[in-house]
């Protein structure tokens, strides 16, 4: 019940506070006639004690007016109250001394006795000032005792988490219990009230559960992803949550505030360590440069784009069919304010003329080509936009880039043309034998041709049709969770590793080549589509349900390894590797392809993806339709 009322409690009226403040001066007057008569009550009687406790009460209540000393919510004080108050008891002071001078000068004989005076100068100040910070003190005790509090614990002792502190402290419903911290040197002092514990596996786990955990902050801005992800699998396995701030450079006005302190996303447990560039090469590769990027719009060519303006090319073409996409990032390079010029394009990569007109107003040095379809269902419904934008929009890109004079034409391919079992895995597979055939032709006829780069990697988080945000979307609309195969495994990557190494291999590159990067480990997508439930605070199975769908057409169970050492070259980076990849002749390849036009006319999907076969036996579909064509 007492709890109840305290909770319901609402600030105090100001002519109460006024009331209160009156009352405590009146007894200050009182017990400063006490103390100086020695409590005689015939010598507070011939002293006119009640006369001298009203007149000193009336001039208190004029200070009060004048001061203002009222308007401080009480159970906030500090130390500008106490100076309002000091100021206003010293205002009474000179009131009553200036009444006693007139009465003096007309009497020969004072109102109130100057010790008294004194002494409930004194006394007033500490009773109005005290009973304030007792207050003050009550709601703190009720909110640290009665009131439910979050318990959090801060990994990292360091700057970073000494103002995280300081925020959450702010907060009437959450307290700091610990600071979790590598540094054996720090473990077992104090900072800022709290103590500091160490960050051994096991001691973690039992620490959790001794403070009564509820959430766990991480401050530390470089914790390496082994690390990071051992103390968030303490931390589900506790039912905690976890959360962090952004770096430094992005707190609003370089100020931290509560509302930074975000979740844990999954991004933040499937990226790696930071990847070192050969900026100076990068730099020399395309600074001062005329670039071109295709699918400029999309996740991956969106990322090239804002990467390659640190680089101060000369200018970027911006290329892409999707009109609202486009108009974002345009809006966004606006918001970016940067020095480089950009021209945004709205067009197709299979529309010979319109990139030719491009091509010859802008004459580019460097062509990033992203724009592809990458989604294997509906490609494996579609084969038709597959070879039309895949192969086709490749191929007259390509041809294009040579009679353009482009410098280097460096395409976005991926894992899935790896010994493809989808439509679209083979596609990308035929562009790059298309690009690398063209590239290894040139080279006998002309020294100072077009170079021909390929880079090939896996699933990229958070781009257009990855899994994570299908997930997301799913655990908001509250399950179920769709995984296609309870075995199906991937490779991750994030748009900004994947993008740096594309500049990095595009840089590197000699014409001819198709650069793979190194993906880490496979990721099982049951323990994903888990851990995604488990840090939006549920419980897989219980409040989410996971249901497994079956894999879908031209679907792969296991993506292929692409780091293979007998199938692969190593460079200076060692994040980024050379394929072995055995070499077609390009009027061989040539040829076949323009068949693909005849096929578009005939609209006859299954001689499409039989031509594909034929240009790449290792071509075999797996979950489709076009299983028959491989019998």
């Amino acid at each position: 019940m007492i709890t109840g009322l305290i909770r319901n409690l609402k600030i105090l009226p100001r002519w109460v506070i006024i009331l209160i403040d009156l009352f405590f001066i009146s007894f200050s007057a009182l017990l400063a006639y006490l103390l100086r008569f020695n409590f005689s009550i015939s010598d507070l009687q011939l002293n006119n004690v009640d006369q001298g406790v009203l007149l000193y009460s009336s001039c208190g209540l004029i200070a009060i007016i004048i001061t203002g000393s009222y308007r401080g919510i009480i159970r906030y004080t500090g130390i500008q109250d106490s100076a309002r108050i000091f100021f206003m008891v010293g205002l009474n002071l000179g009131l009553i001394a200036f009444l006693n001078l007139l009465y003096f000068y007309n009497t020969q004989h004072n109102l109130i006795p100057y010790s008294v005076i004194f002494i409930a100068f004194l006394s007033s100040f500490l009773f109005l000032f005290n009973y304030r910070l007792l207050v003050k003190y009550f709601f703190a005790y009720y909110r640290n005792k009665i009131v439910k509090k979050t318990n959090i614990i801060i990994y990292g002792a360091g700057q970073s988490g000494i103002i995280t502190k300081q925020v959450i402290d702010s907060s009437a419903n959450m307290r700091v219990v610990g600071f979790l911290e590598n540094d054996t040197h720090k473990t077992g002092k104090v900072l800022s009230g709290t103590m500091i514990y160490g960050t051994s596996q096991n001691a973690i786990d039992q620490l959790l559960q001794d403070l009564n955990v509820d959430e766990l902050v991480i401050t530390v801005k470089d914790l390496p992803y082994d690390r990071k992800n051992e103390i968030v699998e303490a931390c589900l396995k506790n039912q905690i949550k976890i959360r962090t701030i952004p770096p430094i450079e992005k707190w609003v006005k370089g100020e931290l505030s509560l509302n930074q302190i975000k979740d844990v996303r999954i991004e933040d447990l499937l990226g790696r360590e930071a990847i070192r560039l050969s900026v100076e090469n990068v730099n020399r590769e395309f600074s001062g440069k005329v670039i071109c990027v295709t699918g400029a719009a999309g996740s991956i060519g969106s990322e090239i784009v804002i990467q390659i303006l640190s680089y101060r090319p000369q200018k970027v073409i911006l290329i892409d069919q999707d009109e609202s996409a486009l108009y974002e990032l345009e809006r966004e390079l606006d918001r970016m304010k940067t020095s480089v010029s950009f021209f945004p394009y709205l067009a197709d990569i299979t529309n010979k003329f319109r990139i030719n007109s491009i091509f010859d107003e802008h004459k580019p040095q460097i062509v990033f080509h992203a724009a592809a379809y990458k989604h294997v269902p509906m490609m494996e419904s579609n084969p038709y936009e597959a070879v039309l934008c895949n192969i086709l929009g490749t191929k007259n890109l390509a041809d294009i880039a040579v009679a353009s004079h482009v410098e280097k034409f460096v395409m976005i391919s991926t894992d899935k043309a790896v010994n493809p079992t989808n439509v679209m895995g083979c596609s990308k597979r035929i562009a790059e034998i298309y690009v690398q055939s063209l590239n290894n032709y040139h080279e006998t006829i002309n020294s100072n041709h077009t170079l021909f780069v390929t880079t090939r990697f896996g699933n990229v988080l958070g781009s257009n049709g990855s899994v994570i945000p299908l997930f997301k979307r799913q655990i908001q609309e509250g399950g179920p969770v769709t995984v296609t195969h309870p075995e199906i495994t991937r490779f991750f990557m994030t748009i900004h590793e994947a993008c740096q190494l594309v500049l990095e291999a595009g840089a590197m590159g000699k014409g001819g080549e198709i650069f793979i990067f190194d993906m880490g480990r496979s990721i099982l997508i049951l323990d994903l589509a888990k851990k995604m439930i488990q840090l939006s605070g549920l419980e897989p199975d219980k409040d989410i349900e996971i249901v497994f769908t079956g894999l879908r057409e031209g679907e792969k169970l296991y993506e292929e390894l692409l780091n293979d050492k007998e199938n692969t070259l190593a460079t200076h980076h060692q994040k980024i590797m050379k394929a072995r990849t055995p070499e077609v002749s390009y009027l061989e390849i040539n040829k076949y392809i323009e068949l693909f036009w005849d096929l578009l006319d005939d609209k006859n999907e299954l001689k499409m993806v039989a031509l594909m076969k034929e240009l790449v036996p290792e071509f075999k579909s797996n979950y489709s339709r076009y299983e028959v064509l491989d019998n």
